[in-house]
């Protein structure tokens, strides 16, 4: 997984996935996506945050999901 727009260090929110430079985490723009926040609204309300850290948080949480192994439980 390569996303040099994020980060994880464990001195900054205990090592929660973030955009470089900022303490926005992934799971905080994932979640404004989900509440029908555009990119535009969040450049605007975030500014320093592009497109391309949008972009960066939805490929960070694509990656996490497909390693992620799912098994049915019947």
């Amino acid at each position: 997984m390569s996303a040099p727009r994020i980060v994880v260090d464990a001195n900054i929110l205990t090592g929660k996935p973030v955009i470089r430079g900022t303490r926005l985490t992934v799971e905080f723009v994932i979640g404004l996506l989900a509440d029908g926040w555009t990119q535009a609204e969040i450049e605007r309300q975030y500014p320093g945050v592009t497109a391309e850290d949008v972009a960066a948080c939805l490929a960070y949480a694509r990656d996490v999901l497909g390693a992620e192994k799912v098994y049915a439980l019947s």
